[in-house]
């Protein structure tokens, strides 16, 4: 009997289990805080007007918030009112710091104790070897925060103070607002215009573009650097593969972004030419999941859009607020080509060689991104009677939680809303909860099929 008792807990067990499963708590927290933030958005008071907005949009601005990608479907200024701002600002912190360790935290104070799955979800999220030492990871994060948020927000505020003569208050609460939005890589702005009325303003701007690059090169990368010190020959594969890649794509963004718009005066041909470099290299840092924006992106020529596009799926680093495929997925599979263009038997990087299990997923991870993209556009287009081109720029920049628009969103049937916003959730979400699942689920086999041998190209 003791037997059979014991026998018959255990599927509860595994329920229990189940309902706990990381990823679980990340999709169940993630959807709580929009709910939550979709709530209190329709509240009378978080309009100007005083008026509750339509839930539509209530709900959509809550999950941009969250998901930090920065769409928006109503103005930002003269629309929300400080509470909603406030609110708004609450949602990206809470979204930035990661669902990934507020779960962690949950499962610290339900058990009094990081289980395995626990420490294996944060891993996946922020891409910190080992199983020990999570509390004290959740701390450093917490430190990670305070400090550049904080010099952002001194250097923000008093850049727009001095260079725009905007009041102490006006500075602070631009300076605070956007400090935020940038360093999470949310796009959101307390301006209509975003950021176009900066575009002669390097120092705002440049300041910008720092927090972006910091929050989306990843808290794993910040740690190994803060730890092992700016020596190359010291950091480890993923801080290498992470910082050559963004910056090789940086470089190649603002080359390609110039050439196409130098001459366009729709964008950056009406500036003047140290504002357009500025410009141009802003143009490259924000695809990569920030979502701010100097130039109005329904004039940009075609190819500048299709640029911008590539930016947007490829994203920033692993363990940050970045969206997309990531970086070192991109850079993985460039290797990966590389080796068997030149009929190398393992794939080497920097003087490793990258376990074909790596290999597999970055495989995996690209061509999840490049189908749930066709497959976004393509309902877009549908639902919201959009162009090609058009849906293909706001899926890709809603999946990757971007945040750049060509101006269409606002006008997009509730269909279409609903189909973003489905997207954002799934852009943020995904991600997560697909690289829990693949690390969860790598085991290996006691057996092996005959070798066969599709013919390829």
């Amino acid at each position: 009997m003791r037997v059979l008792w014991r026998r018959s807990a255990e599927p509860a067990n595994a329920s229990h289990a189940s309902l706990l499963h990381p990823a679980r708590l990340v999709v169940l927290s993630y959807a709580a805080a929009a709910l939550v933030g979709a709530v209190l958005l329709w509240l009378p008071f978080a309009t100007v007007s005083g008026e509750a907005p339509p839930l539509a949009d209530a709900l959509f601005t809550a999950v941009s918030a969250i998901s930090v990608t920065g769409l928006i479907v109503v103005e930002a200024d003269g629309f929300w009112s400080p509470f909603g701002q406030v609110v708004i600002l609450l949602l990206i912190q809470i979204g930035g710091f990661g669902i990934t360790t507020m779960a962690s935290l949950l499962g610290v104070v339900v058990f009094r104790r990081l289980g395995l799955r626990s420490r294996l979800s944060t891993q996946v999220e922020l891409n910190e070897a080992g199983f020990g030492g999570i509390r004290h990871l959740i701390g450093r994060i917490a430190v990670f925060y305070a400090v550049v948020e904080g010099i952002g927000f001194v250097a923000l505020s008093t850049a727009v103070w001095v260079t725009t003569g905007s009041s102490i208050g006006e500075s602070l609460w631009f300076g605070l607002f956007h400090c935020v939005s940038a360093f999470n890589n949310a796009g959101f702005s307390t301006s209509n215009d975003n950021l176009i009325g900066f575009a002669g303003n390097p120092a705002v701007l440049l300041i910008v573009a720092a927090l972006v690059v910091v929050g989306g090169i990843g808290f794993p990368v910040v740690l190994d650097v803060a730890r092992r010190g700016a020596s190359w020959r010291w950091w480890s594969l993923h801080t290498r593969l992470t910082l050559s890649a963004t910056a090789v794509l940086l470089v190649a963004g603002a080359v390609a972004i110039g050439f196409f718009e130098w001459s366009n005066h729709d964008t950056l041909g009406a500036m003047s030419a140290p504002d357009r470099l500025v410009n141009t290299v802003f143009a490259s840092v924000t695809p990569r999941t920030a979502g701010f924006n100097t130039v109005d992106y329904a004039l940009v020529r075609e190819p500048t859009s299709l640029v911008t596009q590539a930016l947007m799926l490829i994203g920033g680093g692993s363990g940050s607020t970045a969206g997309g495929i990531k970086v070192s997925t991109f850079a993985l599979l460039g290797f990966v080509i590389w080796s068997e263009v030149r009929g190398e038997r393992d794939v080497a990087v920097f003087g490793r060689r990258v376990d074909e299990r790596a290999q597999r997923q970055a495989v995996t991870i690209a061509l999840l991104g490049v189908g749930l993209a066709m497959a976004g556009s393509v309902a877009l287009a549908s639902v919201g009677d959009l162009p090609a081109g058009a849906a293909s720029f706001e899926t890709l920049s809603a999946l990757n939680t971007v945040g750049l628009s060509t101006g269409v969103t606002p006008q997009l049937p509730l269909g279409g809303k609903l189909v973003l916003t489905a997207l954002m959730l799934l852009g943020r979400l995904g991600p997560v909860t697909v690289g829990t699942a693949l690390v969860l689920r790598s085991r290996e086999t006691l057996y092996r099929y005959p070798e066969g041998r599709p013919l390829l190209g």
